[in-house]
């Protein structure tokens, strides 16, 4: 197998942390909707046709939000985790949590012990979707660090749709075994991480940064050159790496505070917006809450119409793994905030003018609290999957990619970590926010994340500068605030960065020898 191979397979076992995020999303919005499901955990006794009406609004936020609630805890701790045992064996602690939560979820009997499993779950997610993202970045070359990183994304997406295929099968199945087999089912994927990933290498950064230089150097060259220690990338990575870390080691071990020095503050905030827009985008509320979505556009068959949203969350995934390195990080989160404003606003004004009251039994959950029909429910279903296709390659995989490349070494596990945090701590919120919202204000939902969309918009334009194709020891140039043309603390404004793909692709397709300079240039005309 080539160094590049190799690469993309250790790559594809350890995003499966990030499928672990989908498979909960998926598991909870094809479930919630469910008779077994709100029988088991039901609190507000039958309607008038005998069927089970399930938890309140409150309450079902409540479950929804114990997920993110744990996401944020096993976030904050994976910083800790992963600068004292690795990048590598904090995904491993990662996936155990999993399995472990996993089960309790499984055998829930009541409300509070589903929560307790679904935090479990949560802290698993937490550390697996702040390390994963770091481990990548410290292992892929910067010509395709966008597409590896992104992986994470699609992982998510497929989680998304393989739960959703799962639930929609055990939908058939009588009893509390539809929501409890896909529950069990789940923890395959956290085994098959352990088994897989247990016999990979460890970040090379992270060696080196403990003192162990010779397998950091055995690690690039098994990723990067097929075990030739004495390749130009490889000594050329290992200088620029050894010197990052004899500057960083001047200094004792990385604490939080230093995450907001006056120096660090601009790259901590934007990691952290950039994270926090994500979830204030609407999403992943929108996966969690689809099957709302089309129950209240008078959708029968909700659970296979809302797998048509699913899957093209996958398929418009896959544009971004193929060019985000050449698009850069900048355009599609530009493009993105844009594009899901106007699809929002469109819901928003759909949903103003032509939903009703729903009439008294017609719905199951409170929260659907609008019913529409004819060509304006058709609308707003076509606007929804659109805000979807407008995500998935956009801010979905950005999101991921963005915050590790911000950040030195030595702060970079800290540092991803409070972002991801972040990510977290909105979910949670929102996670709990919504349900009660569609309820209270109903379409109004809609124009509290379209506004956020344009807000988004204007902060990226003006602050989030390009970091793709930069080797991640260069990236601290860009916000170096001493510079020529700089902003003391900001560094070089955002909107005069650019993306130089070529440049970076000769660099690293150029051989210790020079004569080979020209064979790097052929090669990177081609690769871009």
């Amino acid at each position: 197998m080539g160094a590049l191979g190799r690469i993309y397979r250790i790559s594809f076992l350890a995003v499966i942390g990030g499928a672990l995020f989908g498979f909960d999303i998926s598991s909870m919005s094809a479930i919630i909707s469910t008779q077994p499901y709100l029988c088991q955990f039901n609190e507000r006794g039958l309607d008038a046709k005998g069927r089970c009406l399930g938890p309140s609004a409150t309450t079902q936020g409540g479950i929804t939000a114990a997920m993110p609630g744990g996401s944020f805890v096993g976030a904050l701790v994976s910083g800790w985790l992963s600068d004292r045992f690795g990048r590598k064996r904090s995904i491993l602690i990662g996936s155990l949590f999993w399995i472990l939560g996993s089960i309790l979820v499984c055998a829930s009997v009541n409300i509070p012990m589903l929560i307790v499993g679904r935090f479990v779950n949560g802290f698993s997610v937490g550390i697996c979707s702040a390390q994963v993202p770091v481990y990548l970045t410290e292992i892929a070359p910067p010509s395709v660090r966008g597409r590896l990183v992104g992986l994470q994304q699609w992982a998510i997406t497929w989680g998304i749709f393989v739960m959703y295929l799962i639930c929609y099968g055990c939908a058939f199945v009588e009893g509390s075994g539809a929501f409890r087999i896909p529950w069990a089912l789940q923890m395959l994927p956290a085994i098959g991480l352990f088994g897989g990933l247990l016999r990979e290498p460890e970040s090379p950064r992270w060696l080196l940064k403990k003192g162990r230089e010779t397998e950091a150097q055995n690690t690039l060259a098994l990723l990067h050159s097929n075990g030739d220690t004495t390749s130009h990338f490889v000594s050329t990575e290992l200088h620029q790496i050894k010197t990052a870390v004899s500057q960083e080691q001047e200094h004792a071990d990385a604490n939080w505070s230093e995450v907001f020095a006056p120096t660090m503050i601009n790259r901590t905030l934007i990691g952290i917006f950039t994270q926090v827009w994500s979830q204030l985008t609407g999403m992943n509320v929108m996966m969690y809450y689809i099957t709302y979505v089309f129950t209240m556009a008078g959708i029968d068959d909700v659970l296979g119409s809302s797998a048509i949203g699913f899957s093209l969350n996958v398929v418009m995934t896959v544009p971004a793994l193929l060019w985000l390195d050449v698009w850069g990080r900048r355009p599609p989160l530009l493009i993105g905030s844009a594009l899901m404003c106007v699809f929002l606003t469109v819901n928003a004004v759909l949903l103003a003018v032509f939903s009703r009251t729903p009439q008294p039994g017609e719905f199951t959950s409170a929260s659907e609290s609008m019913a529409i029909s004819g060509a304006p429910a058709k609308a707003v279903i076509a606007s929804t999957c659109l805000f979807v296709a407008s995500y998935a390659p956009t801010w979905g995989p950005v999101s991921w990619v963005y915050p590790p490349e911000l950040f030195p070494l030595r702060l970079r596990s800290k540092a991803v970590a409070l972002a991801t945090s972040a990510n977290w701590a909105f979910n949670f919120a929102l996670a709990y926010f919504v349900p009660v919202a569609f309820e209270n204000i109903t379409w109004k939902t809609y124009v509290i994340f379209a506004v956020f969309c344009a807000v988004m918009h204007l902060h990226v334009f003006f602050f989030f500068p390009e970091t793709a194709n930069k080797n991640l020891e260069e990236v601290a140039e860009i916000f170096d605030g001493e510079q020529d043309g700089a902003i003391k603390y900001i560094g070089t404004p955002a909107w005069k960065t650019r993306n130089d793909r070529h440049a970076r692709i000769i660099r690293d397709f150029m051989s210790s020898d020079e004569s080979d300079i020209a064979a790097g240039q052929a090669k990177a005309s081609e690769a871009v």
